[in-house]
């Protein structure tokens, strides 16, 4: 699965933590720069579901 991030640096920070907490990540991009908000970045995301044990 993929999943875009977008916000601040500390945002997209934190959301990594709680994905990391839950999913398994593959892959993540470079934060690409929001055209409309300067402030704002995106970065991508590949997860999957962590197994069960």
């Amino acid at each position: 699965m993929r999943i875009r991030l977008e916000g601040n640096r500390a945002e997209i920070t934190l959301g990594m933590i709680h994905l990391r907490e839950t999913f398994t990540v593959t892959a993540m991009s470079r934060a690409y720069p929001d055209r409309a908000r300067p402030r704002n970045y995106r970065v991508y995301v590949t997860i999957i579901p962590r197994k069960i044990r």
